[in-house]
């Protein structure tokens, strides 16, 4: 905490604080992905992701001079995944990138204690979530309507990527996934209408369809399958959706279980995908390599999370091979707090969409990367751990003045 205390009551977030979460998530986009209709140099995208993220840290100290923060457990095991992070880092087995990469996540955690002053269980930052990938995805569909074979390339099977912004099949899948299961608990919640729900959820749903991401598409049911169980209790309307669901299901499996295996094989033989798309040679392979006490317990330092120029796509292995066991624990820590804590609030609808994102992102972490350095999963985190903050105390009032005491003119005269 600061020297002078957290904020005495709940404060009123700045318009200005949804901008730094929507500069948060610009520089988690990355810049390596498909090619684009207009080629755009790796070097003008870090630059951007870049300062986007140093322009999130200016306007968060602008919005917060004098640095007002909240505990947060989620926020302190990230502070601490720094040290395996800089220990491995400062040997420069993964090169200068890594103490550059040590830099970015550091400027990232320091962003997000600047902007606990205003996590107070409310909804306002899952708003801020939705807009923001409400946004990376209308570049996507603008770049489908521009040069539909540019956003549909061979290269990746047909899947859908971004033809104006490089991004990747799975990380479409990710944001369509997100934003649909957030505006439904949103829609369930009466915190928005069917209208303005059906208007994220549908093109969300078939830009997640076109981008073929089977793990998205699992962390979503996944994620609101748990999602619904805690609010089912005291809620007539969790409890309708998720019966029609599942109803729906019983009858897509029924009905649809072709074209529901075709979309899941991708084209793939059963081998391919009992092997997770060859993803199980890599994890073989970087478990099997030799290792120093030193890289077991703090790994090589932050990368590209690669491995022999393969990508690991496993969040656990991905920062046991960069980090360590040290940081592999961290991680979990991360995890296991965010949902103890979620199992310990009260049914409500914040709950439901903490529960949401947390359930996305441990099953996302089997396939994908991420939960070790600055990323959209650590993003989602953090709105995770906004959602489950206990509500800031109300200053007391202050106490009334005592009541004037009266003088006598007799004792005024003698004085």
């Amino acid at each position: 905490m600061s020297g002078d205390g957290a904020a005495p009551g709940p404060a009123r977030p700045p318009k200005a604080v949804g901008v730094v979460w929507g500069l948060l998530g610009l520089n988690t986009l990355g810049s390596a992905g498909a090619e684009t209709v207009v080629p755009l140099p790796r070097s003008l995208i870090q630059m951007v992701t870049m300062g986007a993220l140093v322009l999130a840290f200016a306007l968060a100290l602008a919005v917060n001079p004098r640095p007002r923060i909240r505990p947060s457990a989620f926020v302190l095991l990230l502070t601490l995944l720094l040290v395996p992070s800089l220990i491995a880092s400062v040997s420069l087995a993964s090169g200068f990138g890594a103490l550059f990469r040590c830099a970015r996540l550091a400027v990232f955690v320091g962003t997000l204690w600047l902007l606990t002053r205003w996590w107070d269980g409310g909804l306002g930052f899952v708003r801020s979530h939705i807009r923001l990938y409400c946004a990376v995805l209308g570049s996507v569909v603008a770049g489908l309507a521009v040069s539909p074979g540019a956003a549909m390339p061979e290269l990746y099977g047909g899947r859908l990527v971004g033809a104006l912004w490089p991004l990747t099949p799975p990380q479409i899948g990710q944001y369509a996934a997100v934003i649909t299961g957030l505006t439904v608990l949103l829609l369930l919640g009466r915190r928005t209408t069917a209208g303005g729900a059906a208007l994220v959820v549908v093109p969300a749903l078939v830009l997640l369809a076109l981008s073929h991401t089977r793990t998205a598409t699992a962390g979503l049911l996944v994620g609101l399958a748990l999602a619904l169980t805690s609010l089912v209790l005291t809620s007539r309307a969790a409890r309708r959706f998720f019966a029609g669901a599942v109803l729906c299901a019983g009858v897509a499996a029924v009905g649809f279980s072709k074209a529901l295996e075709a979309w899941v094989l991708r084209g793939q033989s059963r081998e391919n995908f009992a092997s997770l798309t060859g993803r199980e040679k890599v994890w073989d392979a970087l478990l099997a390599a030799p290792r120093t006490t030193s890289e077991r317990l703090f790994g090589t330092g932050l990368g590209d999370k690669s491995y022999d120029g393969l990508p690991i796509d496993n969040s656990w292995l991905a920062v046991y091979h960069e980090q360590g066991l040290t940081g592999a624990a961290l991680v979990a820590a991360v995890l296991v707090v965010l949902g103890g804590v979620a199992l310990l609030r009260p049914p409500s609808l914040p709950r439901a969409c903490a529960v949401f994102l947390i359930a996305f992102c441990a099953v996302s972490s089997y396939t994908e990367a991420g939960l070790g350095d600055a990323s959209p999963y650590l993003l989602h985190l953090a709105l995770a751990a906004s959602l489950l903050a206990a509500p800031a105390a109300a200053a007391p009032p202050a106490p009334p003045a005592p009541p004037r005491r009266r003088v006598p003119r007799w004792a005024r005269e003698r004085s």
